[in-house]
């Protein structure tokens, strides 16, 4: 459901990132933003039998760079995201599509201090829960190890002899399962990336259960 022309479209981008240049495709452009948004809802209605969402976005080609080094205008990738409903649905998905550096990643961005200092102290207790998870056969072989921003040592109020130390040390935690260029460009792209989506939902199940029971595993939505 993407075409080569688009993604064609995505490289001259890359090697024409100016406002001339976009203002003079602006309508093949207008083309295959279309494409992905069709994508985009042809993703979320097969999302939506196997969880349920609360938020979709399609995200604009302009980028912010009122504090960024790079200046160049614009995006040279689709992307979107979905929001789980409720609070007891915690996580987030995502996927961006650019030639050569296609992904679909899931998980937890930006957890707040609250929540994060909630989780860690949720791991210390039980780490296999969430290790039996990642060291799933099937999960590994799908998304390999889990990834996000680290602090360097111990997080504070945590022992650095504590068996569950290189889980606590995340700060963001996130799976990720890249794509190459055939497969972006397959028949079988909206199947892959919901097909994948819906392989972390063991990983997000782990983490709401933490996120949403106290330390003796009551729930702490009830109060």
């Amino acid at each position: 459901m993407i075409c080569q022309e688009n993604f064609q479209f995505l490289t001259e981008l890359s090697n024409n990132n100016d406002r001339d240049w976009f203002d003079a495709h602006k309508s093949d452009f207008d083309q295959y933003k279309e494409e992905f948004k069709r994508l985009h809802k042809e993703v979320e209605k097969h999302m939506n039998t196997h969880d349920q969402i609360g938020g979709s976005k399609v995200y604009r080609i302009y980028r912010d760079v009122r504090f960024s080094k790079d200046k160049t205008p614009y995006k040279t990738y689709w992307a979107g995201s979905f929001k789980r409903a409720t609070h007891h649905l915690r996580g987030g998905y995502y996927y961006q599509l650019q030639p050569g550096k296609s992904y679909i990643a899931g998980g937890f961005f930006g957890p707040n201090s609250q929540d994060l200092l909630h989780l860690r102290k949720q791991i210390s207790q039980d780490p296999e829960f969430l290790n039996s998870v990642l060291n799933n056969k099937s999960f590994k072989d799908t998304f390999g190890e889990l990834t996000g921003e680290k602090v360097k040592t111990s997080p504070k109020g945590f022992s650095a002899d504590d068996p569950a130390i290189e889980l606590l040390r995340h700060k963001q935690f996130l799976v990720y399962k890249y794509l190459t260029d055939e497969e972006v460009l397959g028949s079988k792209l909206v199947h892959m990336i919901n097909e994948t989506f819906q392989a972390m939902r063991p990983f997000f199940d782990v983490m709401s259960d933490y996120l949403t029971t106290d330390l003796n595993g009551e729930s702490l939505l009830d109060a």
